[in-house]
């Protein structure tokens, strides 16, 4: 689902198998960094998300990153991305404490996500997001 979520929603930079394998083995390995959701529906596999979880000074608690979050086609417009993102909050097992906050990013294009985070209560952040990359990185 990681490579269709890319296939729909070029990133910047290419994101092959092995790089999505080996974010699920740093998370299976290291549950602190990270963790992977699957929503299954009917026994199928309907979407998953990532999840990054950083402690906030700003905000007196830990946050969690939806690094990437993916409903299959199928499944969209019935509420199943509003079901799992109700889960994140809910679910006492992720994390040892729930977050104060959630962030993910969205397209700029992808105006139908956007407007779903939007009516999930999701805002625009004051400060804006900027990347350094490492040369060959």
């Amino acid at each position: 689902m990681s490579l269709a979520l890319y296939a729909e929603d070029p990133p910047s930079r290419a994101v092959e198998a092995g790089q999505i394998r080996a974010t699920l083995a740093v998370f299976r390995a290291q549950p602190v960094r990270g963790r992977a959701v699957v929503l299954e529906c009917g026994g199928e596999s309907a979407g998953y998300a990532f999840l990054v979880s950083f402690w906030s000074n700003e905000l007196g608690g830990e946050i969690s990153i939806i690094d990437e979050i993916y409903i299959r086609a199928a499944w969209r417009g019935r509420g199943f991305g509003s079901m799992l993102l109700a889960s994140l909050e809910s679910d006492r097992t992720l994390w040892p404490t729930l977050p104060v906050a959630f962030e993910l990013e969205v397209s700029p294009d992808n105006v139908r996500a956007a407007a779903l985070y939007e009516r999930l209560g999701f805002r625009a952040k004051r400060n804006r997001t900027m990347r350094r990359l490492r040369d060959g990185a």
